[in-house]
């Protein structure tokens, strides 16, 4: 379907449901719709830059709107987990993150923490001459000399360069943001990563609770890298 009703729109964006029939449906991308958000919706819904889509639209075509350091012109384009979302002209940026409610938010950052993201290794693979590629949450791929990488691990990358910052691991002693499940949004310390030999997920041990490895996000070592977007109970 190229339209979306709102009533069917993802349970984690920040709309109104009820107020308009339809929603910009995003378009094919890196990050799936439950986890990222149209363009458009952005501007229009969260930011309140736009009274509509048509006004969305003509604020993206202008160039103004870049997302991990690049300008995006497809008002349907997916900004997903991690993402930087900048405004250069207004000199604001926002990071997107995911709340305790399990809703995706903008957090507004500096343009010096607009500089880096984290992205998460999801697989990996071994191309010519010895190098690997990484496989990242986002999409992107980062090829290595060197194999010092795990899936799980997360990487602080430079925008738009993604050059590799630091790196941060998927284990004891980090603290990681948790993406999905009962406790999305949460932050918790990793204590063991639990190894299945069945079909069924590998399972991660934290401080209060486990859960599945997919929905562990390491991000930092003794506390977040990011800062986490704060829960109004009203909306």
């Amino acid at each position: 379907m190229a339209h979306l009703k709102r009533l069917r729109a993802p349970l984690t964006w920040k709309i109104e449901r009820k107020t308009k029939k339809w929603a910009v449906k995003p378009s094919p991308g890196a990050h799936p719709a439950e986890r990222s958000v149209p363009l458009a919706i952005v501007i229009r819904d969260y930011l309140k830059l736009a009274d509509n889509a048509r006004e969305a639209k003509k604020i993206i075509s202008s160039r103004n709107v870049l997302v991990d350091g690049k300008a995006r012109i497809d008002h349907k384009f997916p900004c997903g987990l991690m993402d930087v979302v900048s405004f250069p002209k207004m000199e604001e940026h926002y990071r997107v993150l995911i709340d305790s409610r399990g809703i995706l938010r903008l957090v507004k950052i500096t343009e010096e923490e607009a500089k880096w993201k984290l992205s998460r290794i999801e697989n990996k693979t071994t191309i010519k001459k010895g190098k690997t590629q990484l496989n990242m949450h986002d999409g992107r791929n980062i090829i290595v000399e060197e194999d010092d990488y795990k899936t799980g691990d997360v990487l602080k990358i430079s925008i738009p360069e993604q050059e590799i910052i630091e790196k941060i691991p998927m284990k004891k002693g980090y603290v990681a943001l948790i993406i999905g499940g009962t406790h999305a949004g949460e932050i918790s310390e990793i204590e063991e990563v639990m190894v299945t030999m069945a079909p069924s997920p590998n399972i991660v041990k934290l401080k209060e609770f486990s859960t599945i490895k997919q929905y562990v996000f390491p991000v930092g070592k003794d506390k977040p890298m990011i800062e986490l977007p704060k829960v109004n109970v009203y909306g």
